[in-house]
């Protein structure tokens, strides 16, 4: 079973950064993958991602339109970056997208 973390963050920090982490958690979910998301938005971060969850993890996907905070906690994971709006476009997409880059 392959296991994600996502950290979603957009420009402005409000809207868009909550629906992609919404669309993330509804797809995986729905195709029986274990997700947690990371936001990282106008009332900072929040849902913070402990190193083991990363650690544990087979797969990231950051559904970014800005720099992620700490990128360092994620050295040497496999990493599908995507932007906010795609994941709220197409939730399911991304999903795949990202447990291809496992396989």
């Amino acid at each position: 079973m392959t296991k994600i973390v996502a950290v979603t963050a957009c420009i402005a920090g409000i809207a868009h950064t909550y629906m992609a982490a919404e669309n993330l958690k509804k797809y995986a979910k729905k195709e029986g993958y274990p997700i947690k998301v990371e936001t990282q938005g106008a009332m900072g971060v929040e849902n913070r991602l402990s190193q083991s969850e990363i650690d544990d993890a087979d797969v990231v996907i950051f559904a970014v339109d800005t720099t992620v905070q700490e990128p360092e906690r994620f050295a040497e994971k496999k990493i599908l970056k995507v932007g906010t709006s795609e994941v709220v476009k197409d939730g399911k997409s991304t999903v795949d997208q990202a447990v291809d880059l496992v396989d």
